[in-house]
C-alpha cells in the first residue's frame, strides 16, 4: 500500500492529538495572486495531505500524520493553489459513503476530489487469488465504488479514475480483447461522473482505446510516470483524438529513472524540490494553457519531484506565464 493511501485510511479511528488547532499556512501573496490569475475551471492540488514536511506550506504547525489525516482536509483545501486532491485510499479497498460525506464537509464549495476506483474492478488476476471474478464487471463497481462516490461527494466530485497496472494482455485476448472489456465496462456504467483511465501498459495508448473512451464519454487520464510515454507525446495522440478527452486530467505520480520507495526515501520529508522536473512542468502547463473551456484536474505526488505542494506552486506559475 502507498503512503499516501495509508495516511487517508488513518482519517477515522484515530485518537486525537491536543497540540492545538490545526489551521491552513499563513497566506502567501504570491500564491494568492497566482490563484487569481488562473482560470477557474483549472485545479491544482496534490495526491494527498497527510504529511508532516509540508509544515510553513500548507499547514500552520507542526502535526503527527495521524492528525494531518483527521483533520489536515479541511486546512489544505484553504489554500488558494490547492482546489483539488487525490484520494489513492479507494484502491486498495471501497470508501464507505460516510467518509467521502465527512470529505464533502470538510472544503469548499468549489473544491473536487480526484478519487481512485478499487482496483477490485481493475486488477484481472492477484498472486493471493488468482483470477478475480469482479475485473471490469459493472455492478460490484457500481456498488462498491460509483454510487457511494457520487451520493458521498456529490457536486464535489471530480475524476473517479480507473487505474490499470501493468497486466498481460496476452492472457485478456490482446490490446483488443482488453479495448473491447474496457468500453463494455464503461458503457455500462451511469453516466454522469467524469470517469478517466489512466494506463500503465503503454501499448494500448492507441486509436482503438481512444475512440472507445470517445464513445462512452471516459477520458484518458495522462499519467507522468516512467512506465508511460511523456505527457508531451500523450497529449500529442489525444490532439489527434480530442473526443477522448472531455476534461484534462493528469497525475504527475514519479520521477523518472525512480521506484516508489527510492524517490521515497531520497525525497522524505517533502518539504523541498530535489529533482526538478522542468520537461514535465512545461508539457503539462503547455496543455493546461491549450484546454480551451475544458475542465482540468492536475495531482501532483511527492515523488514527482521532491514535494507536490511546491511543484504545484511552480506550476501555477508555470502556467501563469503562458496566458
Amino acid at each position: 500500500m502507498s503512503e499516501d493511501a495509508y495516511s487517508q485510511l488513518q482519517m477515522f479511528g484515530l485518537p486525537e492529538e491536543h497540540s492545538g488547532k490545526l489551521g491552513p499556512a499563513a497566506p502567501d501573496p504570491e500564491h494568492t495572486e497566482l490563484a487569481g490569475r488562473l482560470p477557474r475551471r483549472v485545479r491544482l492540488g496534490t495526491s494527498s495531505w497527510s504529511f508532516p514536511g509540508w509544515e510553513g506550506l500548507v499547514y500552520d504547525r507542526q502535526a503527527s500524520q495521524a492528525t494531518l489525516a483527521r483533520h489536515g482536509l479541511k486546512a489544505y483545501a484553504r489554500h488558494p493553489l490547492l482546489r483539488t486532491v487525490g484520494v489513492d485510499r479507494g484502491y486498495y479497498a471501497p470508501i464507505p459513503l460516510a467518509a467521502f460525506q465527512a470529505y464533502a464537509q470538510a472544503v469548499p464549495a468549489d473544491f473536487r476530489f480526484l478519487v481512485k476506483a478499487s482496483q477490485a474492478c481493475t486488477v484481472p488476476w492477484t498472486p493471493e487469488q488468482g483470477p478475480n471474478a469482479a475485473f471490469l464487471q459493472v455492478e460490484p463497481a457500481l456498488a462498491d465504488v460509483v454510487e457511494p462516490f457520487r451520493a458521498g461527494l456529490r457536486e464535489k466530485a471530480g475524476p473517479l479514475v480507473f487505474q490499470f497496472a501493468p497486466m498481460n494482455l496476452r492472457a485478456l485476448g490482446g490490446t483488443a480483447g482488453f479495448v473491447q472489456q474496457l468500453h463494455a465496462f464503461l458503457g455500462g456504467l451511469p453516466r454522469g461522473p467524469l470517469y478517466a483511465v489512466e494506463l500503465r501498459n503503454r501499448e494500448l495508448l492507441g486509436g482503438d482505446y481512444l475512440e472507445a473512451l470517445a464513445d462512452v464519454g471516459a477520458c484518458h487520464c495522462l499519467s507522468a510516470h516512467p512506465t508511460m510515454p511523456t505527457v508531451a507525446d500523450q497529449a500529442a495522440l489525444l490532439a489527434r483524438h480530442p473526443a477522448a478527452a472531455p476534461a484534462i486530467v493528469v497525475r504527475w505520480m514519479l520521477h523518472a529513472g525512480l521506484r516508489y520507495a527510492d524517490a521515497r526515501d531520497r525525497y522524505a520529508p517533502f518539504d523541498r524540490l530535489v529533482d526538478e522536473d522542468l520537461a514535465t512542468r512545461s508539457s503539462v502547463a503547455d496543455l493546461l494553457h491549450a484546454a480551451d473551456a475544458r475542465r482540468v484536474y492536475v495531482v501532483v505526488n511527492n515523488k514527482a519531484e521532491g514535494s507536490s505542494p511546491r511543484s504545484v506552486f511552480r506550476l501555477a506559475a508555470a502556467i501563469a506565464e503562458k496566458m
